[in-house]
């Protein structure tokens, strides 16, 4: 519907379309599917080496093939992975930071609608599991490769960027969010909206006071760490409504969701502004969230609480840990 009314009126998100990105490298989680899709696809067309992770072998394949039908020449691959299986993660993006000569940009667009409520592969809520501590740990486990390539960046060529796909929907999030252990993350009780929008909260607060206040700023790295919100938008996501809701609820909110969203392509307006306004660096606008392409976002007091990040942060090296070892997190500081 928004697509329609934007072709008619010209309201509707400032449409972005990168150019120029020869030389460039992104890994896209989600990337061969959804909104991801179409940033990958975006990228690739602009001329960026695309590597898309998502966790089903036949939307990478699809992907692929959709990409270079239209840009016979794109440099796109496929690489598998769980977000929900930490061990996993460990290897794809373990293997990524070895063989890439180095990464502008990092997309962390993979997740889960609001569900019921149930675990991961590592015994972690899902939603908490697959939208946020998985991309927290591509984070760490890509994090030398993009300090690498910040310490290439010239006049030409801008530092790196990382950006997650978060959501207004953070504002459901439960009121008494402590991030504290992993008994208050795995709440049966906690509704799908709740289980949802607490990993929105999560993603927020992990570009602002994670990544940008935390290892960002103590590094001095020229990095940038934004989070976005991409709309309402009709992909098949919005069909998980209908599990979420069994029963009218949900079919009431599938329909909604698809009669009133943005289509895909301009879901994926906010996160390709992020990646690539020259805004971002000249107003040194890092850890910033943003609701729409060039709109700064009204977070709630939850999303502006250090304390909150800071205990989120906490949480999230000793889960980590806790299910793969001491030695699971690569050094902040390290450079590949």
């Amino acid at each position: 519907m928004q697509s329609i009314l934007q072709k008619a009126t010209g309201i509707g998100p400032t449409p972005v379309h990168p150019e120029n990105l020869n030389g460039r490298v992104a890994v896209v989680t989600g990337g061969a599917f959804g909104i991801g899709y179409e940033i990958s696809r975006a990228l690739a067309h602009a001329g960026c080496r695309v590597i898309m992770v998502n966790r089903k072998a036949e939307q990478g394949d699809d992907a692929i093939a959709a990409i270079r039908k239209e840009t016979p020449s794109a440099e796109v691959e496929w690489q598998e992975c769980d977000m929900g299986n930490l061990s996993q993660v460990r290897s794809v993006f373990g293997k990524l930071r070895e063989t890439i000569p180095r990464l502008d940009f990092l997309v962390l667009s993979a997740g889960i609608n609001t569900n019921q409520y149930g675990v991961d592969a590592d015994g972690i809520d899902r939603h908490f599991g697959v939208n946020y501590l998985g991309q927290f740990y591509v984070c760490n486990q890509l994090w030398p490769v993009l300090r690498k390539t910040s310490k290439m960046a010239d006049g030409a060529t801008p530092p790196p960027r990382v950006v997650f796909e978060a959501s207004e929907m953070h504002r459901t999030a439960p009121s008494n969010v402590h991030f504290e252990s992993l008994d208050e993350i795995n709440n049966p009780e906690l509704g799908p909206t709740e289980l949802y929008g607490r990993t929105k909260l999560a993603l927020i607060l992990l570009a602002k006071y994670g990544l940008a206040g935390k290892v960002i700023k103590q590094n001095s790295d020229r990095i940038y760490a934004v989070s976005v919100h991409p709309g309402a938008v009709n992909t098949a996501m919005q069909q998980q409504w209908k599990d979420a809701y069994p029963g009218i609820t949900g079919q009431l909110l599938t329909w909604a969701m698809l009669a009133f969203g943005r289509d895909v392509e301009q879901g994926a307006y906010s996160a390709l502004w992020a990646l690539t306004s020259p805004k971002i660096e000249e107003q040194e606008m890092n850890g910033w969230y943003f609701s729409d392409p060039d709109t700064p976002g009204k977070e709630t007091s939850q999303a502006s609480d250090p304390k909150l990040g800071s205990a989120l942060w906490d949480l999230s090296e000793r889960l980590i840990k806790d299910k793969l070892g001491d030695d699971a997190l690569v050094d902040w500081n390290a450079s590949s």
